[in-house]
């Protein structure tokens, strides 16, 4: 199950303030109502762009964001913040700055990831760019992920104005807005699309 996977992955120690989230491992129900292992989540996860009017529940939400956090990072730093977005007038914000994507609106919640790239430069100093964005790359597809197992659907926009959404959110200009994930149910069912053969894409020993 995937969130076993995430815990296992991450080398997560269990201790008082990570109990409330190992219950998500015992309900990890995909959209058939049968368990779902993790190469069953990756290959049924879509790109969704219609979404119903109909409410996320907040502990799917939190178990969601949790996951994101439990993606690695370089040097443990964590260096990503997530950004829930409900109000309508924000959501209106954020579809005009990812250039009139109205389908990230239908969506009842909206989760903005964004790299710290401070907190990992601090470190690392110019490669901590470079880590920051990582780090939170890997937490929008845990999110991804994990939403897709709890029978919701996502979409990863990266095609946005930066700065409008810094505006829209009021996120400081040291922060990088990585990805605007629409959260809901949805509206459709996209067929899989085509995949390169892994001969045209996979090297070994060098290039």
């Amino acid at each position: 199950m995937i969130f076993e996977l995430i815990l296992h992955l991450s080398e997560v120690k269990v201790k008082t303030e990570y109990s409330k989230y190992l219950k998500i491992t015992t309900h990890n129900i995909g959209l058939k109502g049968a368990k779902m292992d993790c190469m069953d989540v990756m290959k049924e996860r879509r790109s969704v762009r219609s979404y119903l009017k109909k409410d996320v529940e907040e502990e799917d939400l939190e178990d969601i964001l949790w996951a994101g956090q439990l993606a690695p990072s370089g040097g443990n730093l964590q260096a990503r913040e997530f950004i829930v977005v409900k109000r309508r007038e924000l959501k209106e914000g954020l579809v005009e700055a990812a250039f009139g994507q109205t389908f990230i609106g239908e969506a009842p919640a909206i989760i903005v990831v964004c790299a710290n790239i401070p907190e990992s430069s601090k470190r690392y100093g110019e490669r901590g760019v470079l880590f920051s964005i990582q780090d939170a790359s890997a937490s929008v597809m845990n999110i991804l992920l994990a939403a897709h197992e709890k029978g919701l659907s996502t979409c990863w926009a990266g095609a946005f104005d930066e700065e409008r959404v810094r505006e829209v959110l009021d996120i400081p200009k040291e922060i990088k807005p990585i990805a605007i994930i629409p959260i809901g149910y949805g509206g459709e069912k996209p067929k899989m699309p085509r995949r390169k053969p892994l001969k045209e894409v996979t090297h070994y020993d060098g290039w």
